[in-house]
Order: C-alpha cells, then sequence, then structure tokens
C-alpha cells in the first residue's frame, strides 16, 4: 500500500464532542493504515475566521482594501499571515483533505469558513496565475471528503425531505468550494440524528467511517461536469442539451453514468 499524506481539519469548540471524537477516530485509523495525518484543530488553534487588512501585511491603511487583489499580490509575494501561510503549506503537502464539521444553519461553522477565506486565496486556490476553477486546477491530484454530523434525522434530508438533499445542502462545499479548487470530493459522509449518539449507534458510524476512510483513494468521486470539457459556454451556462435523462436543478452539473442517456 502507497503511504498517502493527509490534512485533517476540524471545527467545534468541544473537544469532547462528536465531532472531536470522529476527527481522533479518522486520524487512529489512517495511521493505523500507514498513511501520514495532518489534524488542524481551528478551535484550538483559535484560527482567526475574520478576513481583514491584518491579513495583508503590506496593505497600506488609508487605502481601500479590495480583497481579491490584495490577496493576490501578497499570495504571489508570499506576504500573507503566517497562519495562513501554515494552511496553505498543509494544503500542498497533502494528497488529500478532510473535513470534520456539524451542520450549523444549513452551512459549516464561522470558524471553517473562514479557513476557506483565509487560506484559499486568490493566487493559491484560484485566480488568473492558476489553471481554471472547477477543472481539476489549483489544488488538482487532491482527494476530498467531507465528515459532517447532523442533528436530524435522515429522511429530512431526503428529496421529499423538509431540509432538502444532502448533496444540495453541501453543493457549496462540494462543488463550490472543494471542485471550484481542482480537488475531487468523494460523497460525504454523514451521522444523522446526532445529538447525544449511544454507544451501540456510536461503533456502528465509526465502522461505516472506517469502510469510507480505506476508500478514501480509491472510490470513485462524485463525477462533477469539468468546466473545460465544453460542457460550459464562455458565460459559465451548461449548453443547450449537455444534461443526463431526468436531471434537474444542481444534478445537471454531476456528469452522467455512461449507461445514462445524454
Amino acid at each position: 500500500m502507497q503511504r498517502k499524506k493527509i490534512l485533517l481539519v476540524s471545527s467545534h469548540p468541544e473537544p469532547r464532542s462528536l465531532n472531536a471524537a470522529l476527527t481522533a477516530f479518522a486520524a487512529g485509523h489512517l495511521r493505523a493504515a500507514g498513511h501520514e495525518v495532518r489534524v488542524s484543530d481551528l478551535y484550538a488553534m483559535k484560527w482567526k475566521a475574520a478576513v481583514d487588512a491584518d491579513d495583508i501585511p503590506d496593505h497600506v491603511a488609508d487605502r481601500r482594501l479590495d480583497v481579491l487583489a490584495a490577496h493576490e499580490r501578497a499570495t504571489l509575494a508570499g506576504r500573507l499571515t503566517p497562519d495562513v501561510l501554515a494552511e496553505q503549506e498543509k494544503l500542498r503537502w497533502s494528497d488529500a483533505l478532510i473535513l470534520q464539521f456539524p451542520l450549523w444553519w444549513f452551512s459549516v461553522p464561522a470558524m471553517l469558513k473562514g479557513w476557506f477565506d483565509r487560506v484559499l486565496t486568490n493566487g493559491f486556490a484560484h485566480g488568473p496565475a492558476v489553471p481554471p476553477p472547477y477543472s481539476e486546477g489549483a489544488l488538482g491530484g487532491r482527494r476530498a471528503l467531507v465528515s459532517v454530523t447532523i442533528g436530524a434525522r435522515e429522511a429530512a434530508f431526503s428529496d421529499r425531505g423538509a431540509h432538502g438533499r444532502l448533496a444540495d445542502v453541501l453543493h457549496p462545499v462540494q462543488h463550490g468550494v472543494l471542485w471550484f479548487t481542482g480537488m475531487a470530493p468523494l460523497a460525504p459522509f454523514a451521522v444523522y440524528d446526532a445529538v447525544g449518539v449511544p454507544d451501540e449507534r456510536f461503533a456502528a458510524a465509526v465502522r461505516e467511517y472506517g469502510r469510507r476512510l480505506d476508500g478514501l483513494f480509491t472510490d470513485d468521486p462524485v463525477p462533477f461536469r469539468l468546466l473545460t470539457g465544453g460542457d460550459y459556454d464562455r458565460d459559465l451556462r451548461l449548453r443547450p442539451g449537455v444534461e443526463a435523462a431526468g436531471a434537474s436543478g444542481l444534478d445537471l452539473h454531476v456528469r452522467p453514468s455512461p449507461d445514462t442517456a445524454r
């Protein structure tokens, strides 16, 4: 088995939480399999979530802050803050990224969103200086896995559930963060009804999680469409007729299986 390098980014304020337990399990399971693992526990690190002028050491105080342009200049000059540079180096080092978080208000915790905002800078994870998005680009060659805990029951996140399909709820992370930057995300792993999980259900959850971790480098990722594959026009809209039979909504941006008519 080839030894791989995995960055695990965890976001939960309670070190005795289910998320902390899943983080510890994943790190231990992957290390036992012979892989190298680094963990960024954002709350333990007291990660600064908000992007502001302090992130750009060379920014002139009386000048308007254009975050996108300032990030690019600082990134290309190697002038980002040490905490951001350290996380970017972990990403460069990694073969895979695992995100561990609770679903709060149908999204990631603010701490993790701040990690996206501050670490995935223009010039590093996207922008004119790197390959185009949605194309195995800037951070291409890496696998990604979202592991999420959810208070509601699984049925509530089904196609007829009140909360909508989990794939749709997580689309901004799976497609808009991971695939946008070139990483290949697998289908997410989720623990539902996550408030007060009894021991027997936790044991079943980590067995399933272990199976998913074993497939981190062998399971097929979500087959999102390539921006460079001819499916999109210059306005980033799908061309007429580019769809799978019966597909609608966000499913239009997933390539059909070979046996599905287009």
